[in-house]
């Protein structure tokens, strides 16, 4: 039905896109059902997939998090002094009193939250890297994608974590409670994943060159590997796969500086792979005619930086009006304070 009326108006000929988008839309308006236009958009968008993916995430990411703030919410609402703060703190804890049915309803609530989590990060990264694979694009059309997008954002994941964990711990002075052995421990996560991630790009040049797909060879190895955007190609792989393998020594593992240098090269190379993905594969694609080296203007940078504001900006306006670490998760780690131990003595 949609190509009939294409092909009729196409014929008219002489019409700009306006008119002959508005030729091929209008009498879909008027004869086509509500019903048929929700199954196109349902059954034909993969943006729709992110729709219901990302939403999904956000909502229960906001849950999660939400949740877990309703025991520090009272205690804020307990201790401050202002009426507008206690106020709204009131009804953000949501009259929590702190009693043992509150706790049990607690635990359980955030065990069941914290197992639904798990496989919506995979699902949502899965769906998000089938808007790439479902497509023709050379770079693209590949099934690793699934895998490779879930393992790529536990990956950047960790480093941000790692990168903002030990800025915190310098400046609130958080060293009891962000120790170096969590550090540690994060550092010998990044290199199992930075292995996989070395693993995936290895399999995605292997796969290019089995395949026997001129276009796909291009692609990698003469737009990536070599070409205008090597750069960016190698300094992704250098900064994923090869420098977090130096956390295989210990000594650089309890060195805090080189770990903080170690976690930097890491959201570098994470941003350059989506650059890499992106930029290489629409850059030069089937057509020679469309072929175009991309160079950022001074919009897309302006956009990009002010990204990096907002962030901060949210960071900080979290760390003004919500606790930094959560009290309720802190209070049963606690060391026994002086009197206490004074108390038990006598």
């Amino acid at each position: 039905m949609y190509n009939t009326r294409v092909r009729g108006v196409l014929i008219k000929g002489n019409k700009s896109f306006a008119d002959v988008s508005r030729d091929i839309i209008k009498p879909m308006d008027d004869k086509t059902p509500m019903w048929w236009w929700v199954t196109a958009f349902l059954a034909t968008g993969a943006l729709f997939w992110d729709v219901v993916a990302i939403s999904t995430y956000l909502m229960a990411s906001f849950v999660f998090w939400y949740m877990g703030m309703i025991p520090d919410f009272a205690t804020i609402r307990e201790r401050t002094a202002s009426k507008m703060k206690k106020k709204i703190y009131g009804i953000l804890s949501f009259g929590w009193i702190g009693n043992a049915k509150g706790w049990l309803r607690f635990e359980t609530a955030a065990l069941l939250l914290g197992g639904m989590a798990a496989p919506l990060v995979v699902s949502v990264h899965s769906i998000v890297s089938m808007d790439f694979s479902v497509s023709v694009v050379p770079g693209w059309h590949t099934t690793i994608f699934p895998p490779y997008f879930v393992i790529g954002a536990i990956f950047s994941g960790f480093g941000m974590v790692l990168t903002l964990m030990i800025i915190l711990r310098k400046l609130y002075k958080f060293k009891d409670y962000v120790t170096d052995g969590h550090l540690d421990a994060i550092a010998r996560i990044l290199t199992f994943i930075s292995l996989i991630m070395g693993t995936a790009y290895l399999t995605e040049l292997f796969m290019a060159w089995y395949s026997g797909n001129e276009y796909e060879l291009f692609t990698f190895m003469k737009n990536r590997v070599t070409g205008e955007y090597t750069f960016a190609y190698w300094t992704m792989l250098t900064c994923n796969a090869l420098i977090p393998q130096l956390f295989w020594f210990k000594k650089i593992r309890k060195n805090i500086t080189i770990v903080f240098i170690i976690s930097i090269f890491i959201n570098i190379g994470m941003w350059f792979e989506r650059y890499v993905i992106v930029v290489t594969s629409l850059s030069k694609d089937f057509l020679p005619s469309t072929w175009a080296t991309y160079e950022p203007t001074i919009t897309e940078i302006s956009i990009f930086v002010g990204t990096l504001g907002l962030f901060l900006l949210g960071v900080l306006m979290f760390f003004r009006f919500v606790p930094t670490i959560a009290i309720s998760e802190v209070k049963s780690v606690l060391k026994e304070t002086t009197t206490l131990k004074s108390f038990t003595d006598e």
